[in-house]
């Protein structure tokens, strides 16, 4: 017979600086999710964990007893023609603007062997979703059943497609919580939320891009070190062999933030081309994912350059119900930004862009809000760009004109032009990467 606590009781724990034990914690996860312990009371103990923060053993049985919650995923029937295992690879982001990485990274990994379940989410606030960018292609269903999932795995190699209710309920039950509580911001329970998803979605292995800067979850360097260092320790607690890499976000990444104008982007870079810092992030992380499934040697240029990622994007777009030749949706109304003045482009803010995507109806500010396919910023220039008065800065997207004054808004200060054009050195899009013997 399982042993009942009192949530007072570890409430009036955590408040105070003491840890709570893996059989408490287990016990609060079920009864909380069975609605026993009263929302109130699950509040008080987020913003106690908030205040007084997890040891790594705390937190490691947090995220378990999250897992525990609901099902888990098993992906060991995918098989080699020898009948060996082929060991399945993911990535996740912590989210930033312009972030279509997942986009042309699932099927370049999977180009090469290596299964990708990418189980991915929809956009809130200022960052994008990648389902929803998905959304624009005509046809395509991001609602995959678990026998769906494998069986194009198995076929395709790839799936980006939406979790189940029933991956880790505990965690979408308190990620509401914390939305309306002031506890968005605790590294220990941000972390048991992100990993208690992909843990339980059955990977072999994680890579995580935890994005650092003004467009970012995380601000400074330091909360996105803690951050990455808490995920891989999760992830290898949990025998995931999970790799970070902490990435730039004071700029938009490539030239586009929205849904369709992503794709678009993404589809460039599948073919071939594409902006600079978006081909070397997909590269790297894909990089990083195959040398976790057992492939070191593969090349990633290599597939961008002759076809086969897009092969196998056009055959994961058409698996579900998408038709990866047409169209994508173009906007009812444009409006274009221009420079008022000539020099050199040294900053373009990127949670400004994502703000204006967002009030041209790219995002949404509640979960059950619609999104516009079309809405979005697309910037002609980048931090380093020489520009002369009058050249475009960037072109907003939306179907609604009456949008466009409170994006422009939030573009108001966000780009700057040095007048003198002098010499511009970036930020390093890749700041660091934590693994587990760096623990």
């Amino acid at each position: 017979m399982s042993t009942t606590y009192d949530a007072i009781d570890l409430i009036r724990a955590k408040r105070d600086g003491g840890r709570l034990t893996a059989q408490q914690i287990h016990w609060l996860i079920s009864a909380y999710t069975a609605g026993r312990v009263a929302e109130e009371q699950m509040s008080a103990l987020a913003m106690a964990i908030l205040l007084r923060g997890m040891d790594r053993e705390e937190i490691s049985q947090w995220t378990a007893a999250m897992i525990d919650s609901g099902e888990r995923m098993d992906f060991s029937s995918l098989k080699h023609d020898d009948g060996t295992r082929r060991l399945t690879a993911d990535k996740h982001s912590t989210g930033g603007v312009g972030d279509k990485i997942t986009l042309p990274l699932a099927p370049l990994v999977a180009s090469f062997g290596v299964p990708v379940p990418q189980l991915s989410g929809r956009g809130l606030g200022h960052t994008g979703g990648t389902l929803d960018k998905l959304e624009s292609i005509p046809g395509w269903r991001a609602e995959l059943s678990g026998t769906e999932i494998l069986r194009q795995l198995d076929e395709v190699g790839a799936v980006i497609c939406a979790a189940g209710a029933q991956l880790a309920p505990a965690d979408k039950k308190l990620y509401a919580l914390r939305d309306v509580t002031g506890t968005v911001e605790s590294i220990p329970l941000i972390a048991s939320s992100i990993m208690s998803k992909k843990i339980a979605e059955g990977t072999d292995s994680l890579v995580l891009d935890v994005k650092v800067g003004t467009g970012a979850f995380m601000k400074t360097p330091e909360d996105a070190a803690e951050l990455a260092r808490t995920m891989v320790a999760l992830g290898t607690d949990a025998s995931v062999k999970t790799t970070a890499l902490i990435t730039e976000m004071n700029t938009p990444l490539g030239r586009t933030a929205g849904n369709a104008l992503e794709v678009q982007e993404s589809l460039e870079v599948l073919a071939g081309g594409g902006p600079a810092d978006v081909v070397h992030l997909t590269v790297e992380l894909a990089r990083h994912m195959l040398a976790a499934a057992g492939r070191p040697d593969a090349d990633p240029e290599e597939h961008l350059a002759n076809g086969r990622a897009m092969d196998t994007w056009r055959a994961m777009i058409r698996a579900q119900g998408g038709d990866p030749e047409a169209a994508l949706p173009q906007p009812k109304h444009t409006h274009t930004v221009t420079a008022a003045v000539g020099g050199t482009i040294t900053r373009m803010d990127a949670l400004a862009v994502g703000i204006a995507a967002w009030r041209l109806g790219a995002g949404r500010a509640r979960r059950e809000d619609p999104v516009q396919a079309e809405a979005g910023v697309y910037m002609h220039v980048k931090p380093g760009d020489a520009v002369v008065a009058g050249a475009p800065l960037v072109t907003l997207h939306t179907q609604e004109e009456q949008r466009i004054p409170r994006a422009l808004e939030a573009l108001e200060s966000a780009i700057d032009v040095d007048e003198e054009g002098g010499a511009f050195v970036a930020e390093p899009l890749i700041h660091a990467t934590v693994t587990a013997e760096d623990l």
